[in-house]
C-alpha cells in the first residue's frame, strides 16, 4: 500500500538494546565513570610536582584526551572487544582464544601470560573499592572541614556494608544501578560544560600537539606524569571483560553516547577552572560545584563509588569462578546470587579478603592521592598483557603485518604507562604486584600439582576392568555406584580400592568425568556422551563451559534419555579423600609441594562444586607423592 507501509517488528536483540544498554551503565563503567573525583586532582597533586599553569593544564588535557581516545575507544571499544569466546570477554577468554593454536611451547608461555594478567586484576579488586569510595567521602573535607579526621573512618563504614551486602547478590538492586549512573554521568557533564563556557580556550587541549609539547618539555617529571594520567583509563579493562553480561553493541553504545562525552567534558571542565582558579587544584572535582551543591553531589559520588566498587568485586568473584572450572585454583564456596543470572555469584572466601585489604589500605593511605601513588601499576601490567594475547589472536586471523602493526602501537602506549607507574613501587605500588604475584605462584602452583598427582592415577582402563571382574566376579550390591574419574574411560583409584579390601561392586557401575571446556557455556544438547561397555558398566562424559556449574545428579536424570537409569535414593558416589606425600621427587621446588599439599587440605570437596548430595557420599582415603 502507497504511503503505509506497514511496521516491521524490531528484533528481540534490537528490543532489548536499551534495556541492557542501561543495565551496562551502572555495572561496566563505574571505575571508570568515578575517575574524574581523583585523576586530574593527582596529575596536579604535590606529589605530582606539576604547576597547574596554562601551558601545563593543556598538556595534562592532551593527554588525557588521546589517552581515552586510543586505549579505550580505539584499543578496547574498538578491537580487543572483536575477541569474543562465544560473547565472552575477558582476560582468561582471551588467554584461551590466544593459547588455542600454535606449539606447545607457545601455548605454555600465553597461559602463563594469562594467568598472571588474571592474578594482578585481584590487586585491582583490593585498591579500586578503596581508593573509589575514599575519593568520594573526600568532598565532605571542603564541604565541613572538621570532619577531615573521620573521613577515613567513614569511607571504612561504607566499605563493611558494601562487603557486607554482598552476599545478597546484585539482582535485587541492580535495577536502580543504571539510573544512578545514568544521572552521574549527566552531573559530570553539566558540571563540566559550565566551566568550559567560562573558559572555551581550553578545547585547545584537543590538539595532539599540547600533549607531546608536555612530554617533550617535562622531562623526566613530565614522562612520570603518565602514571596519574593512566588514573583515566584503569576502567578500560571492565568493558571487555563485562562485554558476555551484556554484549558489544550495548557497551559500545553507551560508551560512546554518553560515558566518553560525560568524562571528557568533566575533565575539560576542571582544566578550565584551573586556568582561572589555579589555586583550586586540591579535590578539583568538588571544587567544580557551587557551595550549596556539596552535600548532595559527595551523597551521589558516594552511591558512584560503591557501584564502581560493586563492579570490580563482582569481576573478582566471576573470575575466581572460572578459574576454579578451568582448574586454576583450588575448590572454594561459589554461591549463585541470581535464581535468573547464573554469572552472578558470590565467593565468600575472596569477599572477606578484599574487604581485609580495602580497609587496610584506607586506614594505612588514608587519603585518595596518597592511595593514587599506589594505583595503576597492577592495571597498566594486565593492559600489556592484554595486548599480547590479543596479538597472538588476531595475527591468526589477520596475518603477522596487519596484527603486528596494531599491535606496535598499542604497546608502545600501554609500556609507556607501565613504565611510568613503575615508579609508584616505591609508594605503594608493591602491593598490587605482590597480590598478583601471589594469586600466580597459587594458579601456577595448583595447576602442576594437579598434573603430579594425576600422573600416579593407576590408569587401568575400563576393558582391563571388565576383564577382570569375568575372572574373579565380586560381590553385586544393589543399587547405582558412581565414581569421578579425571580421565575418560579409565578406573579411578576409588574403584580400584574398593574393590580390592571390600570385593564388591554395584549392580551398576557409572565411571564419571566431568569436563570444563574452553568454552563459556555448552548447549545442553551437546552435554552428555555415553558408553554402555558392558550391560552393568557405563562411561558417562559431562561437558560444561567455563561460565556453568556442574550438577552430577541433573547429569544421571539427564542420562536416562540415553538409556541409563539410576534410582537417586539408590545411588552412592564415591569420592576421593586427597593426602599429598611432600617427597623429593623432581617436578616443583619442595616449597610449592608444601604449599600444593596446603591447599589441598583446604580444598572443598567435590560435593560442593558438583552439587552431589553429602549424604549420598562415600570416601575413600588416597595418597599421593609431589
Amino acid at each position: 500500500m502507497v504511503g503505509g507501509a506497514t511496521a516491521q517488528p524490531l528484533p528481540s536483540g534490537n528490543r532489548r538494546l536499551p534495556a541492557l544498554a542501561l543495565a551496562a551503565l551502572g555495572v561496566v563503567f563505574g571505575d571508570i565513570g568515578t575517575s574524574p573525583l581523583y585523576a586530574l586532582h593527582a596529575c596536579f597533586s604535590a606529589r605530582a610536582g606539576i604547576p597547574p599553569t596554562a601551558d601545563d593544564v593543556l598538556g595534562v588535557l592532551s593527554l588525557v584526551f588521546w589517552s581515552l581516545i586510543i586505549i579505550v575507544s580505539i584499543k578496547y571499544v574498538v578491537f580487543v572487544m572483536r575477541a569474543d569466546l562465544k560473547g565472552e570477554g575477558g582476560i582468561l577468554a582471551l588467554m584461551s582464544l590466544a593459547a588455542s593454536g600454535g606449539t606447545a611451547g607457545s601455548r605454555r608461555v600465553l597461559i602463563a601470560l594469562g594467568l598472571f594478567g588474571a592474578a594482578l586484576l585481584y590487586g585491582d579488586g583490593m585498591l579500586t573499592p578503596a581508593i573509589s569510595v575514599l575519593s568520594a567521602v573526600e568532598g565532605l573535607e571542603i564541604a565541613t572541614p572538621a570532619l577531615v579526621p573521620v573521613v577515613p573512618l567513614i569511607a571504612n563504614v561504607i566499605l563493611v556494608a558494601l562487603f557486607w551486602f554482598q552476599r545478597r547478590g546484585t539482582a535485587s538492586i541492580g535495577a536502580v544501578f543504571g539510573p544512578i549512573m545514568l544521572l552521574w554521568f549527566a552531573v559530570l557533564f553539566m558540571l563540566g560544560a559550565s566551566w568550559i563556557a567560562a573558559a572555551p580556550e581550553v578545547l585547545a587541549a584537543v590538539n595532539p600537539y599540547h600533549g607531546a609539547r608536555f612530554l617533550a618539555g617535562g622531562g623526566l617529571t613530565g614522562y612520570l606524569i603518565l602514571g596519574s594520567v593512566f588514573l583515566v583509563v584503569t576502567g578500560g579493562e571492565a568493558l571487555y571483560a563485562d562485554m558476555g553480561h551484556f554484549g558489544k553493541r550495548p557497551i559500545q553504545l553507551m560508551w560512546f553516547a554518553v560515558v566518553l562525552p560525560a568524562v571528557l567534558v568533566n575533565y575539560f571542565g576542571q582544566g578550565a577552572m584551573l586556568l582561572h582558579h589555579p589555586e583550586a587544584v586540591h579535590h578539583t572535582f568538588y571544587r567544580m560545584a557551587p557551595e550549596w551543591a556539596l552535600y548532595p553531589l559527595v551523597a551521589l559520588a558516594t552511591a558512584a563509588a560503591v557501584i564502581a566498587s560493586q563492579a570490580i568485586i563482582a569481576g573478582a568473584f566471576s573470575l575466581t569462578a572460572q578459574a576454579l572450572e578451568l582448574g586454576y585454583c583450588p575448590r572454594v564456596e561459589v554461591r549463585h546470587s541470581s535464581a535468573e543470572e547464573e554469572g552472578q555469584v558470590y565467593v565468600p572466601f575472596v569477599n572477606w579478603l578484599l574487604l581485609a585489604a580495602a580497609v587496610a589500605l584506607v586506614m594505612a593511605f588514608r587519603s585518595s592521592n596518597a592511595l593514587a601513588g599506589a594505583y595503576g601499576v597492577a592495571v597498566s601490567g594486565t593492559m600489556v598483557l592484554t595486548t599480547v594475547l590479543a596479538f597472538a589472536y588476531f595475527r591468526r586471523r589477520w596475518g603477522w603485518l596487519a596484527a603486528a602493526a596494531l599491535a606496535a602501537v598499542f604497546l608502545t602506549i600501554d609500556l609507556a604507562f607501565f613504565g611510568a607507574n613503575l615508579i609508584k613501587i616505591d609508594h605503594g605500588g608493591w602491593v598490587p604486584l605482590l597480590v598478583g604475584g601471589c594469586g600466580y605462584v597459587l594458579f601456577t602452583t595448583w595447576m602442576r600439582g594437579q598434573t603430579m598427582a594425576g600422573a600416579q592415577q593407576d590408569h587401568t582402563t575400563a576393558d582391563e576392568l571388565l576383564r577382570r571382574i569375568a575372572g574373579e566376579p565380586p560381590l553385586r550390591a544393589p543399587g547405582t555406584a558412581v565414581f569421578l574419574t579425571r580421565i575418560p574411560a579409565s578406573v579411578p583409584r576409588t574403584l580400584l580400592t574398593n574393590l580390592a579390601h571390600n570385593h564388591i561392586l554395584h549392580q551398576q557401575v557409572v565411571l564419571l568425568t566431568v569436563v570444563t571446556e574452553t568454552v563459556p557455556r555448552v548447549p545442553r544438547d551437546q552435554r552428555l556422551t555415553i558408553e554402555h561397555l558392558a550391560a552393568d558398566v557405563a562411561v558417562l562424559v559431562a561437558r560444561y563451559g567455563y561460565m556453568q556449574h556442574p550438577n552430577v545428579p541433573n547429569v544421571l536424570r539427564e542420562a536416562a534419555a540415553h538409556g541409563l537409569s539410576a534410582d537417586p535414593a539408590a545411588t552412592t558416589y564415591f569420592l576421593a579423600r586427597v593426602r599429598v606425600i611432600v617427597t623429593g621427587r623432581a617436578g616443583m621446588a619442595r616449597w610449592r609441594k608444601r604449599l600444593y599439599a596446603l591447599l589441598v587440605r583446604n580444598a572443598l570437596p567435590a560435593t560442593s562444586g558438583y552439587r552431589i548430595p553429602s549424604e549420598r557420599v562415600l570416601e575413600l582415603g588416597v595418597q599421593v607423592e609431589v
